[in-house]
């Protein structure tokens, strides 16, 4: 089907059979969810609607999702959007990494791939135009994620150059992603790799790639990008997108590396030993200290001007030649503060160890703080642990996250992620542990706090989004002036890089692709409340092992209403009356009750009237009619 800046096919994948098939993809679909995160969670009620709460997402059932969007090949930057049933949340989460297989699936001819069932062994998947091959990755298995990426680099690469398949100039080499040991062990925190440092963390997408024993997906086409509608328009914008980003000058001189520093000293929002505190001035965390491990200053992925990306390489020492990226504010502050940890070097090594792993940063830092504290508090012992668990020991830690990427001891419970592995601890040790759980829906809080109220300034922000504790995609008030949950959604749906957003330029090339009049407004009156409602709905099913209760869980986590115990905010708290006040007014907005479930008439207003049995099954659930 003909639809400008659309291939109109998604390759599907199913290795229980070994098949693989075209799906079109019609152009009303396409116009209401858009690509990306929003046309997963369409094909995910599509295929699971009816029986959502049954489907174990690390069983073969459950689909695994590689998406790109419209935007995808024009727009500076790439994303791919990863998807499927989380493990994490039993909802939707539509989780982004920086990969070019975004453009080289667009160039095969593709506008994403699913994958389906599960095969006996590991598998890879290869895309070479229009050939698509289920190849053995027995000699990959087990591989750490810098072996298996020089390992299957090369192995593909040499094989593209033997076939000579430059028709012009040089055959650019091809893209992959991958999972660690993690995500082959279905640890619930596990990653989709790309690269060597990058990471779709959120939603426990590496869990469903081994429970598929899916090694990894490389891809490399040779085609142009889908036509635009008027590509002149285009050309125009991406001219004066870069225009725009090239004035960024901080951003692309130290990216979000100064973040390990700053947030927690200017705003009082870093995670400090599991959030007890979100305050300190430790100026070993100063930028200055980690720009002097940086040997790569400047990296940016395909048409990207701002390259924030920066790589960190340790030389000499007991962690030498432990390499990452950067790293980010989120890693430096989970892996680092969070842990008691307060200097670069060990952040460094930690964030690279959790790379290699395949284990996503944010949320494996997360779970082993809430370890920490336990055995801080003589909940766990030296004796359940295996080893002494104390704020501060890199090397402690780094066991810690081996632990947990094979399963091993308490590593085992902690792989389920902190809200299982709280619900676990809590039977084992006949006392209710969530209160050291900082997480929301089963995805632990991004590294910026709200108890201060100057880095994530409303106390309903976390509470209600449709992705749980995920801070790239976090509600806000008021919803069209604010950036937040709704321009989330676009960004994920169109695909693009948020760092990369400029004002409403996104928007203007939505429509210069498409020849769809979306504008900002229209998004938010609209598309966003669509996908967002759908993403809620899928939410609030659940199952089969977690199920959400609105009543309860559309909450902060209890240490969010704990005062600040130190800084210039000290005793700050989230205020659990502005919460209601601010979930109330959400609510509204979105066409929701009460408890947060879409009206019956919002569902027919935004095309997707087919989710009303869902939401009586949802209301029968929590007995409210």
């Amino acid at each position: 089907m003909n639809i400008p800046g659309y291939n109109g096919k998604i390759l599907e994948v199913d290795l229980s059979r070994g098949k693989d098939r075209v799906i079109e993809l019609d152009e009303e679909t396409a116009y209401k969810f858009i690509g990306g995160r929003g046309l997963a969670a369409y094909i995910l009620w599509k295929e699971f609607g009816h029986k959502w709460e049954q489907v174990d997402p690390l069983g073969p059932e459950n689909l695994l999702l590689f998406l790109t969007g419209p935007l995808t090949g024009y727009y500076p930057g790439v994303k791919l959007a990863v998807s499927g049933k989380s493990p994490q949340t039993n909802g939707v989460v539509g989780s982004v990494v920086s990969s070019e297989l975004a453009i080289e699936l667009r160039a095969a001819g593709y506008d994403g791939l699913i994958v389906k069932g599960a095969s006996k062994d590991p598998v890879y998947i290869y895309i070479e135009g229009e050939k698509v091959e289920v190849r053995s990755a027995e000699h990959l298995w087990g591989l750490r994620g810098r072996e298996t990426f020089q390992k299957l680099f090369s192995e593909v690469w040499s094989e593209l150059k033997r076939k000579n398949l430059a028709h012009v100039g040089l055959t650019k080499e091809p893209s992959f992603v991958y999972i660690g040991p993690a995500g082959e062990n279905m640890v619930r925190t596990a990653a989709v790799m790309a690269k060597l440092t990058h990471a779709a963390g959120y939603g426990g997408y590496g869990a469903v790639m081994g429970s598929k024993k899916l090694k990894a997906v490389v891809a490399k086409g040779f085609g142009p990008m889908p036509p635009a509608k008027h590509p002149d328009w285009v050309k125009l914008l991406v001219r004066e997108t870069w225009n725009r980003l090239n004035q960024n000058i901080f951003w692309k001189q130290w990216g979000t590396s100064s973040g390990g520093y700053e947030v927690a000293n200017l705003t009082s929002s870093e995670p400090i030993r599991n959030w007890q505190e979100e305050w300190h001035d430790a100026r070993t965390m100063g930028v200055n200290n980690y720009e002097a491990h940086w040997v790569k200053r400047y990296w940016g992925d395909y048409g990207c001007p701002s390259t924030c990306m920066k790589i960190s390489r340790l030389i000499g020492g007991k962690y030498n030649g432990a390499v990452t990226d950067g790293p980010d504010y989120e890693l430096q502050a989970y892996l680092g503060p969070n842990l008691g940890v307060f200097e670069p070097r060990g952040n460094i090594y930690l964030s690279s160890l959790a790379d290699d792993l395949g284990l996503c940063g944010i949320q494996t830092g997360n779970v082993a703080g809430f370890a920490a504290e336990l055995c801080e508090k003589g909940i766990l012992t030296r004796e359940e642990v295996g080893f002494d668990l104390k704020w501060g020991d890199t090397e402690a830690f780094a066991r810690l996250l081996e632990a947990i990427a094979y399963r091993k001891g308490i590593g085992d419970i902690l792989a389920e992620g902190v809200a299982r592995a709280a619900d676990k601890l809590s039977k084992q040790k006949g006392q209710d542990l969530s209160r050291y759980a900082v997480h929301v829906k089963g995805i632990g809080i991004g590294a910026h706090g709200a108890r201060s109220g100057k880095d994530f300034p409303q106390a309903f922000t976390y509470a209600v989004g449709v992705q749980g504790g995920d801070h790239t995609s976090p509600p806000r008030l008021p919803v069209e002036k604010a950036w937040g949950e709704f321009t989330a959604a676009f960004e994920d749906s169109a695909v693009i890089c948020s760092f990369n957003a400029v004002d409403d330029l996104p928007y203007q090339f939505l429509t210069a692709i498409t020849g769809w009049e979306i504008s900002s407004e229209k998004w938010f009156r609209e598309h966003a409340r669509r996908i967002v409602s759908l993403q809620r709905v899928l939410l609030l099913l659940g199952g089969p092992d977690l199920y959400w209760d609105p009543r309860i869980h559309d909450d902060n986590p209890p240490r969010f209403y704990e005062p600040l115990p130190s800084g210039p905010f000290k005793g700050r708290a989230v205020d659990r009356t502005e919460l209601e006040k601010q979930k109330k007014e959400y609510f509204d907005y979105l066409g929701w009750d009460q408890y947060g479930i879409p009206r019956d008439e919002t569902l027919r207003e935004l095309g997707i009237g087919e989710l009303i049995e869902a939401t009586r099954r949802i209301r029968n659930r929590l007995k409210l009619e």
